[in-house]
């Protein structure tokens, strides 16, 4: 039992159960940069522990009526067939090329995290106005219907292959394509991962990329931390948590591409989640209405 992997799991815990966000876009790099876990086992294993505690989330976040169940059934039709094509083909391709194939797989991970990073930066600091379209439940005709099943098919081939998708991506469409309020986003997004996560991660455990002692050492820190997370999603603001957690999705992003061999400096590496940081922090303070002097 590692106290680092502990402590990892603790904190994107936390972040799942506020954010829905934080499984493979944390994880994972975090196996892989600073565990020195291999790129595939560490997918499988992040997917594996992932699906516990999603489910205590998913189940936590249902209690509270904040799962939309419309359009996680029908995200997850397309997404679970997605996620079992992904895993055939990481499968595929790692037992075609071995070991040659870790940096393309690594690139591939930090492309999906930088993609994710970017959306949800530029959701918090360039559209503030979707608030104002937000609404609590998903009206099910066939267009939405539609839009989900191919929503869920393109991210759970994502997720499959790199294990990044099941809780920033879905989360993204549920903010851009389906309007829900910020709780219905965490709480739709949390319960619908765990459905896609435990289809993706029982494909991992039958290709044999499933680490179970690590598994077990992840959940010790992350069960708790997603309880956590789900009790203090009342009382962080969405306004201030979607902007930190891109910088960091951006952070981890250039570290993955670092350990695949491209020269990332140190700068680039802590400076540009920095300046997105400082640059979130000056828009909000900028949007923040003026007080009214007292008279």
């Amino acid at each position: 039992m590692d106290p680092m992997i502990i402590a990892f799991g603790l904190g994107v815990g936390i972040l799942i159960g506020l954010t829905g966000i934080g499984g493979g876009a944390i994880m994972t790099p975090l196996l892989v940069l600073f565990a020195g876990v291999p790129p595939v086992v560490a997918i499988g294993t992040d997917l594996a522990y992932g699906a516990v505690t999603k489910t205590a989330g998913g189940w936590r976040h249902l209690r509270k009526g904040r799962v939309d169940l419309g359009v996680s059934k029908w995200l997850a039709i397309g997404s679970v067939p997605g996620a079992l094509l992904g895993v055939w083909l990481l499968h595929r391709l790692h037992g075609a090329y071995g070991s040659s194939f870790e940096p393309a797989l690594l690139i591939a991970i930090a492309v999906a995290l930088l993609i994710v990073a970017l959306t949800v930066l530029g959701r918090a600091l360039f559209m503030p106005k979707l608030a104002e379209r937000e609404r609590e439940t998903v009206q099910q005709t066939r267009r939405t219907k539609i839009a989900a099943v191919s929503i869920g098919a393109l991210l759970g081939i994502l997720l499959g292959v790199t294990s990044v998708g099941s809780g920033a991506l879905i989360g993204l469409a549920l903010i851009l394509v389906f309007k829900l309020t910020p709780h219905r986003v965490v709480g739709t997004d949390v319960f619908h991962a765990a459905i896609l996560l435990w289809a993706a991660a029982l494909a991992h455990l039958v290709s044999g990329n499933v680490n179970f002692l690590l598994m077990a050492t992840i959940l010790v820190g992350s069960l708790p931390g997603v309880l956590i997370g789900t009790k203090l999603i009342e009382y962080v603001p969405a306004g201030a948590l979607r902007p930190a957690l891109g910088c960091m999705l951006l952070a981890a992003a250039l570290g993955v591409l670092s350990k695949a061999g491209l020269d990332v400096s140190p700068i680039a590496l802590l400076g540009l989640p920095a300046a997105f940081g400082l640059l979130a922090y000056l828009l909000a303070r900028a949007r923040r209405p003026a007080e009214v002097p007292a008279t």
